[in-house]
């Protein structure tokens, strides 16, 4: 009996030889035929063979009450990157639900973009911030209808990130009521909404976060063609600390929700912004009555808005506080409207109007007589403002005006002019572009008055010449800081010596990309004068070699940290040790199109200047 008591299963069952058990010698017991079986006793070792049970057969009732009580967001991280299983039962733990409570000052942004934005990265951002401060601004621009991004993912970052402050969600199809709805329940410190093609998104997720979010200061809705009017008036009930508002390209919002907005908000609104939305006269005047907190109003492509809408507007003088008012393609912007905005805003100070075809000189010269507030305006596209209504302007303006922009006006005429000016001699920055009909006699006009430049830019403007420049220029008595005349041809070096030689010790940025007189002999010169010089472009113009040579060799020491030298076919491999000492400061070399330098100087360059952003 002892051998079978110590039997392993490793060994013969008896190893004395054959031992048999007749029926008779166990009374009692039946012994049926059968091929004897090997028994084996329990091993210390046998454990290792059997299938080790895993965590993994808990319900997921069970690993949500396990996770919940993790102690720090540490551990939650941890457990986060076990298995999808685990992030996603992580991810569905909101705030009041944890045993533990996790500090949360939401000090942390991400972005994600394109394919980078899936749910699976929001999971992931929504557990790993909480141990890091907490996240308290998202920002996820989706891929559009291929976009990995729905409401599963919104809802993760609802439930782990009470903190957030500022959320921007762009071109998610598949993102609905349903996740902005959670976000508007579980942060209710969120600040900054931005909403743009979400069509899943209706007014039912604008009411919620109207009725959740009361810190809401600043929303942005852009081509949402869910949201309506409802929507708005749930705002305008509820968010009284709303700073900010912005719609653009939102069908279903018109007067009955826009009016009531800003009826209700426009005693602290600061900031309004209507873009192609389908709006009347209506909404302008009642912006006009009630908005006496706006100070930045921007009114862009307002079909229904006639003449009328902003003559009352501008008449009703609710908006004493406006500052900045910028209108483009509203075809009711008139003579009328610019004089009646002029007269009811005292306190303006920034103008841009942007194809207004309906504005003339006659409206310029209104307007510089009513605001004298008046220190920048920017005309773009204006065709009806000729040569007579830009001088009218200039010589009715205040003393105040400092920046004025002339874009694309081809309603202008160089004429000569004998008029005196002086109101207008505090203009510090002057920029004409692409403006056919204005040339020298314009820039001999300006010179006479203008003793305060300090940034000029005249672009693509083939009536220019070193006579115009240097008259505008000759008087100039405070130090010119910025000169840019990109794309006018018919500048030569006279220009570029007379302007280092007078403003060398002032000059910080020089562009002349387009200028095919431009010649080594300005490199020469700006080498020599410009003391203060770190932005140049001589961008497809003459320079070759040579020119580098004297800015590297320069006695000033310039400290360049941005050179354009794109399309300059003269340079070549004999600059490659130039610009390496040029590059001790550059923080931007532009090399692209100069054909004659090779690909290994190209590589040197790229290892030598590693500082250095280089295109190539």
């Amino acid at each position: 009996m002892s051998g079978i008591f110590s039997f392993s299963g490793d060994e013969d069952f008896f190893n004395g030889g054959t031992m048999h058990l007749s029926p008779g010698s166990c009374p009692g017991v039946y012994l049926p035929p059968r091929k004897r079986l090997r028994v084996a006793a329990p091993s210390p070792y046998s454990a290792f063979n059997q299938k080790q049970t895993s965590i993994e057969v808990l319900p997921d009732e069970c690993l949500f009450e396990i996770l919940r009580r993790l102690p720090s967001g540490k551990e939650r991280s941890a457990c986060a990157c076990v298995s999808k299983r685990w992030l996603n039962t992580l991810t569905s733990i909101k705030a009041n639900e944890s045993v533990q409570e996790v500090e949360s000052e939401g000090f942390l942004s991400r972005s994600l973009e394109g394919n980078k934005a899936t749910d699976l990265r929001l999971a992931a951002i929504s557990v790993g911030t909480s141990a890091r401060g907490g996240l308290g601004k998202l920002q996820i621009r989706g891929s559009g209808f291929e976009s990995e991004v729905t409401d599963a993912g919104i809802e993760s970052i609802a439930y782990g990130c009470p903190s957030l402050k500022a959320l921007s969600l762009w071109n998610l199809p598949a993102v609905s009521d349903k996740g902005l709805s959670e976000i508007a329940r579980c942060c209710p410190m969120l600040e900054k909404l931005d909403l743009s093609r979400c069509p899943g998104v209706t007014d039912k997720g604008l009411v919620a976060v109207a009725e959740n979010c009361r810190n809401l200061n600043d929303l942005t809705i852009d081509s949402c063609s869910g949201v309506g009017n409802e929507g708005l008036r749930g705002i305008a009930r509820r968010c009284s600390s709303l700073r900010s508002i912005s719609l653009r390209s939102c069908p279903r919002v018109g007067d009955q929700g826009v009016a009531f907005l800003l009826a209700q908000a426009g005693s602290y609104l600061t900031k309004v912004k209507l873009q192609m939305v389908n709006v009347t006269g209506l909404s302008l005047a009642v912006l006009g009555h009630y908005g006496v907190a706006v100070t930045d109003l921007v009114l862009s492509g307002l079909q229904g808005v006639n003449e009328k809408g902003f003559w009352v507007m501008g008449n009703a003088k609710g908006m004493k506080k406006l500052k900045s008012l910028s209108v483009t393609s509203c075809r009711g912007m008139t003579d009328v409207g610019v004089e009646a905005v002029g007269s009811g805003c005292p306190d303006l100070k920034h103008v841009s109007l942007n194809k207004c075809l309906l504005v003339s000189g006659k409206g310029l010269v209104s307007l510089a007589k009513s605001a004298l507030a008046l220190e920048s305006l920017k005309l773009e596209e204006c065709h009806r403002i000729n040569h007579f209504g830009f001088l009218g302007f200039l010589m009715s303006c205040g003393s105040k005006l400092k920046v004025f922009s002339l874009v694309n006006c081809l309603g202008i005429q160089d004429l000569n002019s004998e008029s005196h000016l002086t109101s207008t001699s505090s203009l510090r920055s002057l920029s004409v572009r692409c403006c056919p009909g204005f040339g020298d006699a314009s820039l001999t006009f300006l010179g006479k008055f203008c003793h305060q430049l300090q940034d000029v830019e005249l672009c693509g403007l083939n009536g220019v010449t070193d006579a115009g420049v240097l008259s505008l220029l000759q008087s100039n008595n405070v130090g010119l800081v910025k000169l840019n005349l990109n794309g006018c041809v018919n500048v030569t070096d006279n220009t570029v010596s007379a302007v280092s030689f007078s403003h060398g010790s002032t000059l910080e940025s020089l562009s002349l990309d387009g200028c095919k007189n431009i010649t080594d002999a300005s490199l020469v010169t700006v080498a020599k004068n410009c003391y203060s010089v770190n932005d140049l472009d001589v961008s497809n113009t003459l320079v070759s070699d040579h020119g580098i040579k004297a800015l590297a060799s320069s006695p000033n020491h310039l400290s360049l940290q941005v050179l354009s030298l794109g399309g300059c076919s003269g340079i070549t491999d004999k600059s490659k040790a130039c610009i390496q000492k040029l590059g001790r400061t550059l923080l931007g070399l532009n090399i692209q199109r100069c054909g004659r330098i090779s690909s290994s100087t190209v590589d040197s360059l790229l290892e030598q200047l590693w500082r250095c952003d280089i295109l190539y």
